[in-house]
This record gives structure tokens, C-alpha cells and sequence, in this order.
């Protein structure tokens, strides 16, 4: 794993302080405010729709069948799985599908997704693979961090956020495209590389905003 050896040890310091992040580490001690995570949650789903329009585009821009496969099944489980998932889940919190519906974007979930799809549309299937990979890896990450330190018995919804990612099925899907970021970085050159990690970079840089925007910070 040449590429993400590289890349992780280089922005170790930003995975550490999303890891360290007070609205993470409320999550995962039960302590964060409801509102708070409210307002990540109607984010989160507003971030998911344009998601899926990068993960469709992905699927075509795939040169491979398999990675065009593979990215084609998991459009289909965010539109039809993850995101009636949300909803339900959402309800738990007494947010309506009509609110998460009518959610606007703030600043930084519009600049997250905003550089997900110039990616998708400009930049070349391994720059797209990059940027998505902090977004897949970090939450298993995230959620292997914080289910080692105990769930949260005081907070049993936010006990389930923990224990979604760090399901199997979602480990799966975050160690698949790690591995086929890598694979890429396997075959690329120097240029390609560098772009790659920039992306990585970028997309961890607004995974972290996108925690201070629903910390409120």
C-alpha cells in the first residue's frame, strides 16, 4: 500500500484532530448536544443527494467494469438503503422528511460537495477515488475509535450512529475503495500522484469543516 501509506502518514495530524474533534468526542462520551448533532444530521442528508450524483459519476468515468460495477451498487444502497435509513433515523430525533426535504446547504457542506463534483467532472478517476476516500474511510475510522473507547449508555441513538459505522458491511465497503485508491496509485505516475494526494488532502480538510459546521465552531 504505497499510495495510502503515504498519503495517511502525511495528514496524520488532520485525522488525529477530526478523531480529537469536540463534536466527534461528544458523540462518542453521549455528551454532545442533540441540536448540535440535529443540525449534522439534516447536513449529512443534504450532503448525501450530491453523494450519489458523484458516485454516479464515478460509475461512468470508471475504466474498469468492476470499479464501474462496484460504484453502480453503491449508488443504488445510498439512494434506496442509506438514505431511507437517514430519514428513519432522523425521525428518532423528531426531524420530518418534509425539514431534511427543505434543508438548505450551509457554507461548508455546499464547499464540500461543490469540490466532490468539480473532481468528478474534471479530474481523473484516481483524483475522484481520492476525494472520496476520507469521506468512506474516515467515518469507519471515526467509528473504530470511538466503539474501542465504549458505547455511549447514556446516548443510545448516538450508540447507533457508532455502531453503523463499524457494521461489516459498511468496514467492507470503506477497506474496497481503500484498497482501489490504492490499487490506482499502484499504476500512476508522478503527476497523477500528486494530484491524487491533493485531493485526499482537500477532501479531509472539508471532512474537518464540516465537523465544526455542526459543532457550531
Amino acid at each position: 500500500m504505497v499510495f495510502i501509506a503515504d498519503i495517511e502518514e502525511r495528514t496524520r495530524p488532520m485525522r488525529n484532530a477530526i478523531l480529537a474533534h469536540p463534536f466527534v468526542t461528544g458523540v462518542g462520551d453521549g455528551t454532545l448536544d442533540v441540536e448540535r448533532f440535529k443540525r449534522y444530521v439534516t447536513q449529512d442528508y443534504v450532503y448525501l443527494i450530491e453523494y450519489s450524483r458523484v458516485l454516479a459519476l464515478a460509475s461512468a468515468k470508471a475504466p474498469a467494469l468492476e470499479d464501474m460495477s462496484w460504484f453502480a451498487g453503491l449508488l443504488d444502497e445510498t439512494l434506496n438503503q442509506e438514505m431511507a435509513l437517514h430519514r428513519s433515523y432522523c425521525q428518532e430525533f423528531g426531524i420530518t422528511t418534509l425539514e431534511l426535504e427543505s434543508t438548505e446547504p450551509e457554507p461548508a457542506t455546499l464547499a464540500y460537495t461543490n469540490f466532490l463534483l468539480k473532481t468528478a467532472y474534471q479530474g481523473s478517476f484516481g483524483e475522484l477515488a481520492a476525494s472520496l476516500l476520507p469521506c468512506q474511510w474516515g467515518y469507519w475510522e471515526i467509528g473504530d475509535h470511538l466503539l474501542k473507547q465504549g458505547l455511549p449508555e447514556n446516548a443510545p441513538l448516538y450508540a447507533q450512529w457508532i455502531e453503523m459505522y463499524t457494521s461489516e458491511e459498511f468496514a467492507g465497503l470503506a477497506h474496497h475503495i481503500r484498497d482501489m485508491t490504492d490499487r490506482i496509485g499502484e499504476d500512476a505516475s508522478p503527476t497523477e500522484l500528486a494530484a491524487m494526494a491533493q485531493a485526499y488532502t482537500n477532501s479531509i480538510r472539508f471532512e474537518h469543516g464540516f465537523w465544526d459546521m455542526s459543532y457550531g465552531s
